[in-house]
């Protein structure tokens, strides 16, 4: 049964796996990175999903630079949070993967999912309020290649995060903020994710409804967490959607 969304009408939603398939970029993001370094190397250009998959995903950004290097029996110094892209160094490297995740949203876009663009623009002109919440430092740039950056008032990225001392998930910190930003109560917000800790943080923050996105995490998992429903696509929610009465300017 698709809920009424009308008495919540702040709609707050995580970026990647919910807004756009930014996985996708990371992916060939650390690509590029990898077979750069071993082609400046003069070292076969074998990085592979694979390799993402055995060594970086789920890692830290460092973690999974260290272990791709020890598959290649490379070991380079640890250096500094500091080193500049160029350095030669684990943080080096690992501080150029921005650089190659923006040439790769510039060289080859990014497209949202379409589900959640319809669900957008039909909760945009029933009168909702719309946030972006992401752990990322490059959500603006992604939502922008997306095309869907004018459907959000509020974005609480990893900078604005940094810059707040606002704690990332499953910390609800960053929802609530959003959520202020909006200016609604939380109880009267709802909470779109598609990973278990980000649905955690969602019932952690109290907040009106947790939407589960099932874009790989399993049903059973996300509902188990926290989430009140789970859908596989946005659009399935838009015949919830009822018009708000009160503008946009406040509710």
């Amino acid at each position: 049964m698709t809920p009424d969304l009308s008495s919540t009408p702040g709609l707050l939603f995580d970026l990647d796996g919910v807004v756009t398939p930014t996985a996708k970029v990371h992916m060939r993001a650390w690509s590029r990175l990898f077979n750069t370094f071993f082609l400046a190397r003069g070292l076969p250009q074998d990085y592979t999903d694979d390799d993402y998959y055995e060594h970086v995903d789920g890692r830290p950004r460092f973690d999974g630079v260290r272990a791709v290097l020890a598959s290649r029996g490379i070991d380079l110094p640890q250096g500094e949070l500091a080193d500049p892209p160029t350095a030669q160094t684990v943080m080096g490297l690992g501080n150029s993967k921005n650089e190659a995740f923006t040439a790769e949203l510039v060289e080859n876009g990014m497209e949202a999912y379409p589900g959640s663009v319809r669900f957008l623009d039909a909760a945009i002109a029933g009168g909702y309020r719309t946030a972006l919440v992401s752990s990322s430092r490059n959500a603006a740039p992604v939502i922008h290649a997306a095309g869907v950056a004018d459907r959000f008032e509020v974005v609480v990225d990893g900078i604005v995060a940094a810059a707040e001392g606002l704690p990332g998930k499953p910390a609800p910190d960053t929802f609530v903020y959003a959520a202020r930003q909006l200016g609604l109560p939380i109880e009267r917000c709802v909470v779109f994710e598609d990973a278990t800790s980000g649905v955690e943080a969602g019932r952690a923050g109290g907040f009106g409804l947790v939407v589960g996105v099932n874009r790989g995490a399993g049903r059973e998992a996300l509902l188990e967490r926290g989430a009140d429903i789970v859908v596989d696509d946005l659009d399935e929610l838009v015949a919830g959607l009822r018009p708000i009465i009160a503008s946009r300017g406040g509710q």
